[in-house]
């Protein structure tokens, strides 16, 4: 029987830390070493988190008792801005320890493997810093990614998320009362993920960010322009060979709808919709902020880096796959 590896969370209070605990709690290889969560310290795990049912915890560990715990893996669901103190410390200490950032704070540094494992499963070579992916970072880049080398110009992305995408912290993007029968823009150039997505499949890509009042799952609809004219069935084609085998990408006919991926681990992609000429393609991808865009991800990571099976612990049943 293999061991177990030990797990600790830091930041586990907000909606992708009990995600996390949730996916964590059905993974037969791994087990939780510790929770840190300020606002919840003293409290038990199991009174937060109906997937857990052992006896530990929350605890409030500043980055030295990060470190000093000694879990094999370190997960940061810290907002924007926070990880260093934490990346320092374990590197000081301990590391070889695995550690998955859920911020964008390492997106963007060459010495992190980006986890992305639908488009950068390939790139993974022992690494034990991983960045994980944005929610919308996901979504754009498995609905751009296979039509990259015919695109004519800069992808416009329209996305519209639920308000659990804002966090726990109080703002008017996770206000209730200020969503009811709205919809609420944001950041309409140079958002983080606009820069992450630009980045990482080095094309740039205008990316314009809404919130709904529903709470979890993003809408992505991709406008492409293309340099040669391609037909509709050739497209969808393209997209069930690029992600043939993957069970966490679901390519659909319709335009997938929003209220149908909440709660699920994977991405659909459909709607491949050509405007007359052949030149225009639109696409529409749904994704599950909280889990394929973040918890879900963050568990395909950990698992291999570990070298266990890729989707240990995560419940695929109800994602269809493909080939």
């Amino acid at each position: 029987m293999s061991r177990k590896y030990t797990i600790g969370i830091v930041g586990a209070r907000g909606h992708t830390g009990a995600e996390l605990i949730r996916l964590i709690a059905g993974h037969p290889e791994l087990e939780l070493a510790f929770v840190s969560s300020r606002e919840l310290d003293g409290q038990r795990v199991a009174d937060h988190s109906d997937a857990y049912a052992g006896e530990l915890r929350y605890a409030s560990l500043d980055p030295a008792a990060v470190a000093a715990a000694g879990a094999d893996v370190v997960v940061l669901a810290l907002p924007n801005g926070k990880a260093a103190p934490y990346v320092e410390a374990i590197d000081a200490a301990r590391p070889g320890t695995l550690i998955v950032d859920l911020s964008a704070d390492y997106r963007f540094d060459p010495g992190w493997y980006y986890g992305l494992p639908e488009i950068t499963r390939g790139r993974y070579a022992g690494q034990k810093r991983i960045s994980n992916p944005g929610c919308y970072a996901t979504a754009m880049q498995l609905a751009i990614w296979p039509l990259l080398e015919y695109l004519a110009g800069p992808p416009q992305c329209f996305g519209v998320s639920g308000y659990s995408g804002a966090g726990t912290t109080p703002s008017d993007k996770n206000n209730v009362e200020l969503l009811r029968d709205n919809l609420m823009p944001y950041a309409l150039a140079d958002h983080m993920h606009e820069r992450e997505v630009s980045a990482q499949l080095q094309v740039p890509v205008e990316f314009m960010p809404h919130v709904a009042p529903h709470f979890r799952g993003i809408t992505l609809t991709a406008n492409l322009w293309l340099n040669e004219p391609l037909k509709a069935d050739w497209i969808r084609a393209r997209y069930e060979q690029r992600y043939a085998g993957e069970p966490l990408v679901d390519v659909v006919e319709q335009a997938p709808w929003v209220s149908r991926i909440a709660g699920r681990h994977g991405v659909e992609i459909g709607g491949f919709t050509v405007a007359p000429g052949g030149k225009r393609v639109v696409v529409v991808a749904t994704v599950d902020n909280l889990l394929k865009g973040a918890a879900t991800q963050a568990l395909q990571n950990i698992n291999i880096a570990l070298g266990l099976p890729e989707l240990a612990g995560i419940p695929v049943e109800e994602n269809q796959t493909n080939g």
